[in-house]
């Protein structure tokens, strides 16, 4: 059986990437194993040592217990898995496939599985990650297309989406990914879609010279009125007040 290209992040920690068996030689002292399923629907769990010879797991993080507990004062509950939210989705392809140089990819992955591991912790101890059990009224593959529901709102923001639109796109009725859409993300599409088009706002207000009316309409308002409505009632003053005393970031 082949075996997964490690990559020594330090005496602590070792990623493996790719297909095939992981090289126990590698492992760091006393290690907690994370296995990451496919990227495009990963699902995160922790594993066990008979567990390093399944392929299904393209990356898998192997760290010290003790680093973990030091660094993030907790370990992973070993009976949970959860989906991992797009971002972070993005982080572990950027660590299958680095865009970058060969010569370069190894440091790279370094520095992205550091990154990757500090974000799910963060986001575990803030309870955003969508645990896989404990929905009852879904199966897994409905969450696995509600997931795909939350992707497109994340990517697809500034387009002219419905619930219609995303619904068809996923392949569930409109009705489903309402309820579901609740149940796992607790909002609506409506509103999860104003998130993230007025946080996108937000680091435009701060990151460039467009007026306020252009950066409303980039994100997908309509008219003035309305974008500074809205951005007023999410972040508590209105967008040109917060440009002028520089707070948008």
């Amino acid at each position: 059986m082949p075996s997964k290209h490690p990559v020594i992040v330090s005496p602590e920690m070792t990623t493996y990437v790719g297909r095939g068996s992981c090289d126990r030689l590698l492992l760091p002292p006393d290690a907690l194993l994370l296995g990451f399923g496919d990227i495009g629907e990963p699902v995160v769990r922790m594993l066990s040592f008979r567990e390093l010879e399944a392929e299904e797991h393209l990356l898998v993080f192997a760290v010290s217990r003790g680093a973990c507990r030091r660094l993030f004062g907790e370990l992973p509950d070993p009976e949970s898995r959860w989906y991992l939210p797009s971002d972070l989705r993005a982080l572990g392809q950027s660590i299958l496939d680095p865009d970058c140089d060969d010569a370069a990819a190894d440091t790279l992955r370094l520095a992205r599985s550091i990154e990757l591991l500090c974000q799910f912790f963060a986001a575990l101890r803030a309870g955003q990650l969508v645990p896989v059990e404990g929905q009852p009224s879904l199966t897994e593959s409905d969450i696995s297309r509600i997931a795909a529901a939350r992707r497109i709102v994340d990517t697809r923001w500034h387009e002219k989406l419905t619930i219609d639109d995303i619904a068809k796109s996923i392949g569930i009725n409109r009705d489903k990914l309402t309820r579901g859409f609740r149940e796992l993300y607790q909002c609506s599409v409506a509103e999860a879609l104003s998130e993230r088009r007025l946080r996108q706002a937000r680091q435009m207000l701060a990151a460039s010279d467009l007026p306020v009316a252009s950066i409303g309409y980039r994100c997908g308002y309509l008219n003035n009125a309305a974008f500074t409505r809205a951005f007023s009632r999410r972040f508590g003053m209105a967008p040109t007040a917060m440009r002028r005393v520089g707070v948008a970031a």
